[in-house]
């Protein structure tokens, strides 16, 4: 019985392959092997997941910041054994200044460093006025549970208090919000444009009292950064 050479088996598979791509005008001679993979991007730095754009590389440099930054890591605990550690109790700051003068990304620029000290944060950020705007009583909405949430965060950032229009209604959500913060020790990071003396007029005397106590006050420069830098 006569067997078949393999090695001509192949070849004669071959040649009917590359006529059968010469009729299809495909170049046999052009490799078909799959090109190599780009590289993979250098992962995104997970300190700035979440924050805006604007505030994605905002560095906390101001002395007064880099401590709270401290002691609230120094105050982080496990929720169990061999967890990560996560934000629980710990100080606030009060950052005043003018419009422009940085306070926002130091804020932002602490959260950061919160994370770079390889701590859990789970953080909220929001302005007075949208904060407002959410807790307005509307339809299909429940503003109790939304102030609930808000104030038991366990980091949240404030910013622009007193930036928008005094009211009852105003001057009391807040109260309820920096109560609860105020009884559970829950960090809070607070920006005004506002002197104290304006921030009473604004909010009252229950506000302002309580965050006198839970917070450092921190004073920023009169200086507009935005003025002096490039958008």
């Amino acid at each position: 019985m006569r067997t078949r050479d393999p090695h001509r088996l192949g070849e004669g598979v071959l040649n009917r392959m590359v006529r059968i791509l010469a009729e299809r005008d495909i170049d046999p001679a052009v490799s078909t092997e799959p090109a190599e993979e780009p590289a993979a991007a250098p992962a995104a730095d997970s300190s700035s997941a979440g924050l805006p754009p604007r505030y994605r590389n905002a560095t906390a440099d101001h002395p007064q910041v880099i401590a709270w930054v401290r002691e609230v890591v120094r105050h982080a605990v496990a929720p169990n054994t061999g967890a990560r550690r996560q934000v629980a109790t710990g100080p606030s700051l009060l950052m005043a200044g003018v419009v422009g003068a940085g306070k926002t990304h130091q804020a932002y620029g602490a959260i950061r460093a919160l994370r770079q000290a390889g701590i859990g944060v789970r953080w909220r950020a929001t302005t007075a006025a949208d904060l407002y705007a959410d807790l307005r009583p509307r339809p299909g909405a429940d503003s109790e549970r939304e102030l609930a949430a808000v104030s038991r965060c366990p980091l949240l950032l404030l910013d622009d208090l007193g930036a928008a229009k005094p009211s009852e209604w105003v001057e009391e959500v807040t109260y309820r919000l920096i109560n609860r913060r105020y009884n559970l020790m829950l960090p809070t990071l607070v920006t005004t444009n506002l002197a104290i003396k304006d921030l009473r007029a604004c909010l009252g005397d229950r506000v302002t009292s309580r965050l006198a106590q839970m917070t450092t006050r921190v004073e920023f420069e009169p200086v507009d950064r935005r003025r002096l830098r490039p958008a």
